[in-house]
């Protein structure tokens, strides 16, 4: 089995996530403009991990982004309840020129890429005949971790996906709060009850225990004020 083949999520029931292959862990930090406006990802370096090693669920270890322990201790319950059909069978698609957008609403965890400076992306899709407005709705697409949007060129055309590694990446919002963990480059995950979930290029898994479309973010994080208090990175170094 090559190592690619071994890479994995597993959700542990009523515990952490156990990643298996070694894959890449690192932080990224959400890039905003004035207004708030999200505008892109900044990546910091790669986490230092093992082989196998294993993310807290619950939001309250103490080694975040590791697991100690502390579901056990606390109670979690980490129920989940996320729909395991395929993206096709949920999306809902809106057509522009040149570009058919298609978007999940209960994988969103309103990163609010798809907002846009003055108005949403189901709006400027009208406007889509200006390839300028239609590169600007593909790259706000393109950053949109959970992968709740997705775009082809035409309706029923093969979806285009941003070129992804396959890696799990530690989000953090522009004003300091905790995010998702942002996984990419269809690396599987496998609920507790055995269930696979849909292999995709961007899944956001719930990492503050909140969510209540565990084991996928659903945005609360940002409803509970949800911090990462074992976040010491300094992102002023960063380029």
């Amino acid at each position: 089995m090559s190592g690619d083949e071994r890479r994995r999520i597993v959700v542990l029931e009523n515990g952490p996530y156990v990643v298996y292959g070694r894959i890449p862990l690192r932080r990224k930090r959400k890039v905003v403009a004035e207004g708030n406006e999200s505008l892109s990802w900044q990546t910091h370096e790669d986490l230092e991990t093992e082989e196998i090693y294993v993310l807290c669920r619950c939001g309250r270890s103490g080694s975040k982004p590791f697991c100690d322990g502390t579901h056990a201790v606390v109670g979690f319950d980490g129920t989940e309840s996320a729909d395991v059909r395929p993206y096709e069978e949920l999306q809902h698609v809106h057509d522009g020129v040149g570009i058919s957008a298609q978007r999940v609403g209960e994988l969103c965890i309103h990163a609010a890429f798809c907002i846009g400076r003055t108005r949403p992306i189901a709006k400027m899709l009208d406007d889509t005949a200006d390839s300028d407005v239609r590169s600007n709705v593909m790259g706000r697409i393109d950053h949109c971790p959970s992968g709740s949007y997705s775009y082809a060129l035409y309706r029923g055309g093969d979806s285009i996906e941003p070129d992804l590694p396959q890696a799990i990446s530690v989000l953090e919002e522009e004003d300091g709060l905790a995010s998702a963990l942002w996984v990419t480059g269809d690396v599987p995950v496998v609920r507790a009850d055995g269930k696979p979930l849909e292999t995709r290029n961007r899944m956001t898994l719930c990492r503050c225990g909140h969510s209540a479309n565990k084991p996928l973010c659903d945005g609360t994080h940002r409803t509970i004020g949800f911090h990462d208090e074992n976040n010491q990175t300094d992102w002023t170094n960063d380029q």
